[in-house]
């Protein structure tokens, strides 16, 4: 665990600071009653706002039986959730179905947001 948290400082202190701040976003689509997502928010959730990647996409949560909001209708919704879609300038740089735990979140998070530099 301890080698995972380096290798994400790592790869996030290498990011660029062009990025425009709140141009990115992550967008998690979530439902009530979702154990999956009540995992995530255990796990992840008060972490998440505290970190690099927060900084370079900050969390959107939205739920999937409510209509998308009018600057997210480009979004293809799911069904699983819970599902993260990792957004930069109303377009979708990539996504993760699901909630593997938290060393593969961080780990997939991770390639979203290389590829978020990519662009």
């Amino acid at each position: 665990m301890t080698r995972l948290i380096a290798a994400l400082v790592l790869v996030f202190s290498t990011l660029p600071a062009a990025l425009p701040a709140g141009a990115a976003e992550l967008v998690m689509l979530e439902q009530d009653y979702c154990s999956w997502c009540e995992r995530w928010h255990e796990e992840i959730g008060p972490i998440y706002p505290k970190t690099a990647e927060s900084r370079l996409a900050p969390l959107r949560r939205v739920d999937i039986h409510d209509p998308l909001p009018a600057d997210l209708d480009f979004l293809q919704k799911s069904h699983f959730t819970p599902t993260f879609v990792l957004i930069d300038d109303g377009r979708e740089i990539g996504r993760i179905l699901g909630y593997p735990g938290e060393d593969f979140f961080w780990g997939l998070l991770a390639e979203m947001m290389k590829r978020l530099q990519e662009t």
